[in-house]
């Protein structure tokens, strides 16, 4: 592993979906449940569906899986699932990867660390409480905040925190282009979602190997 980057960096911002869990199950349940309260969507999805919108903005998810739907039964139907979305996390939560809980513990001895995800409202917060890891991160930010991109989410958070030298880490293409727009290095987790050819300060197999590399 390339040690090259230790003690570069002040801080890591994580990307959630695809970099500290998948929640691709429950969310495609939660989405069911929502289409199961109305008669007018006609789309099913699945954890797979879920999987490859992983990074996009949360309206734009709804654009793409539900095309049929007007933009007035889109909106009410995204508040339906969103609500359904929280509900079901809450109580059944996702898949942590791998020696999660650890990998934060180490970093957490010389690093700041937030989250910036594009998800709804609340999404973070019902992550952070499931499973107890609130005290890990200073702060997040995402999309149902402000309706802005990661991009300037993630400027928010570099600003707000008055940080130095932050590194984002995530798992997709969108998540590489948002951390250039704010002029943060990219380290590309390879077990996610997504797929990141060039560009990237570094890749990982797996979150633990954060421990070696930074």
């Amino acid at each position: 592993m390339d040690t090259s980057l230790k003690n570069k960096f002040d801080s890591i911002i994580f990307d959630l979906d695809g970099t500290l869990w998948d929640s691709t199950h429950s969310v495609a349940e939660a989405w069911t449940a929502g289409r199961n309260q109305v008669d007018y969507v006609a789309e099913t999805v699945n954890a797979e569906q879920v999987a490859g919108i992983a990074g996009m903005a949360y309206d734009a998810i709804y654009e793409v899986l539900f095309p049929s739907l007007s933009p007035e039964l889109r909106k009410d139907f995204m508040a339906i699932c969103a609500k359904s979305e929280l509900e079901v996390l809450a109580d059944k939560g996702g898949i942590l990867y791998p020696n999660l809980v650890e990998t934060l513990e180490y970093l957490k001895q010389n690093y700041r660390l937030f989250i910036v995800s594009n998800c709804q409202c609340g999404y973070i917060e019902v992550f952070l409480e499931k499973y107890n890891l609130e005290h890990y991160f200073e702060g997040h930010q995402c999309f149902g905040t402000k309706d802005r991109p990661k991009a300037e989410n993630i400027k928010d958070i570099v600003n707000d925190f008055e940080l130095k030298s932050p590194v984002y880490v995530g798992d997709t293409l969108g998540d590489y282009q948002s951390s250039m727009k704010a002029n943060v290095p990219f380290i590309f987790c390879a077990f996610g979602f997504g797929k990141v050819d060039e560009g990237q300060i570094a890749s990982i197999e797996n979150l633990s190997d954060l421990k070696e590399l930074l």
